[in-house]
């Protein structure tokens, strides 16, 4: 326990919701033909035509499966759902960027955003869980508490409900194309490697080429600091597929503590330890994020520092200016304060890119998902 009432990791205050019947999007493809052999016998061919419905043509329902016969379909409306979330509210900011609340069926809100890349295509930014198990102080999710895990089927259809908004809005234009997603961060809503099996399964899913076929070059997942779950992303060959993101956010343990108390389970040497651990990845390297706080990480000690521990490791570093959120005990620094913090860890050596603030007059930057309403 920290001494202001803080603690390294919250236990939720409740379990996956267990439902009458699963949800056949909450099942890799894999998982889905051994289900259905199973449960409703025929060819092995099946599976991957109902998992191309489910993910890539993201069916409403099972009748849409029109090359799956009508006593498929009925064995399957006995023993299997396809919910989905329900879109509360969607909010678009002066950038382009829109801010998804969706709704679970036990009836939690969760946060998801879609950003205009300065190419093509969009970003998403993907949530984990309802609120948080960790408690980082500059965080506005971390003053939500911790409900629970969110479902594989929940994590995945938070991308399916954007692919669908921005295909309505493109009919609605009259656009010829609709915008597409073309990468996906992990860096909503919860610590992403604490829910590890439904995020995994949920890449599993995205990045099937028979589904929504999202490339896992394009994919970040982003952790606070677990560090058995990123010894297990190394493991597992995670690492192998998709980008890892670390949040650092200080320089030397005294502060971290303070920022994220999860450095007091995992100090920074041990952290650091885990990420040389990981098998070298030929396409991605380790980025680490950094969130500016004025007076508190800004200095250029803690540049000259951030060289010093991040040398040898070759990853980019993200720097986000803090973007603030009601009750934060933070500021922003000045655009002066950011750039002389900048050139101090060029002149280490360190490939800096200065990340703007995307949709913070809707509270949709990093770090201010916190469910407000702001129509």
């Amino acid at each position: 326990m920290m001494g202001d009432g803080l603690v390294a990791i919250r236990p939720p205050s409740r379990g996956l919701p267990r439902p009458a019947v699963p949800n056949l999007r909450d099942m890799d493809r894999e998982r889905l033909g051994q289900w259905l052999a199973q449960r409703v016998p025929g060819p092995s061919f099946r599976a991957t035509q109902i998992f191309e419905w489910l993910h890539r043509h993201r069916a409403a329902s099972l009748e849409d499966m029109s090359n799956v016969s009508r006593a498929d379909r009925a064995a399957l409306a006995e023993r299997a759902g396809l919910e989905r979330l329900a879109v509360d509210l969607v909010q678009r900011a002066s950038d382009g960027t829109r801010k998804l609340r969706l709704r679970t069926p036990d009836g939690h809100a969760i946060e998801s955003v879609l950003i205009p890349n300065e190419g093509r295509g969009l970003t998403q930014c993907v949530s984990s869980m309802v609120g948080c198990s960790l408690t980082c102080r500059f965080c506005a999710t971390a003053t939500l508490g911790f409900t629970r895990n969110l479902a594989t089927w929940e994590i995945v259809d938070q991308v399916y409900q954007a692919q669908d908004l921005l295909e309505r809005e493109a009919q609605q234009s009259g656009e010829r194309f609709t915008p597409r997603i073309t990468n996906l961060v992990f860096m909503g809503m919860g610590e992403p490697l604490h829910n590890y099996q439904q995020v995994r399964r949920a890449l599993a899913i995205l990045t099937d080429e028979r589904g929504a076929a999202i490339a896992g070059r394009r994919i970040t997942v982003s952790s606070a600091g677990l560090v058995p779950a990123i010894r297990r992303f190394g493991r597992e060959g995670l690492h192998q597929e998709v980008g890892l993101a670390i949040s650092l956010n200080a320089s030397d343990d005294r502060t971290r503590d303070q920022v994220m108390p999860i450095n007091t389970r995992w100090p920074i040497a041990e952290l650091l330890a885990a990420v040389r651990e990981l098998p070298p990845n030929r396409r991605r390297q380790v980025t680490f994020e950094y969130v500016l706080l004025a007076g508190v990480n800004d200095s250029p000690q803690d540049a000259r520092r951030l060289g010093d521990l991040l040398g040898d490791l070759g990853g980019m570093l993200n720097v986000i200016p803090f973007n603030p959120h009601p009750g934060a005990p933070f500021d922003r620094p000045t655009p002066a304060r950011v750039q002389q913090f900048v050139q101090q860890c060029r002149r280490r050596d360190l490939p800096v890119h200065v990340r703007t603030p995307r949709g913070d007059d809707i509270a949709a930057a990093c770090g201010q998902l916190a469910l407000e309403d702001r129509r």
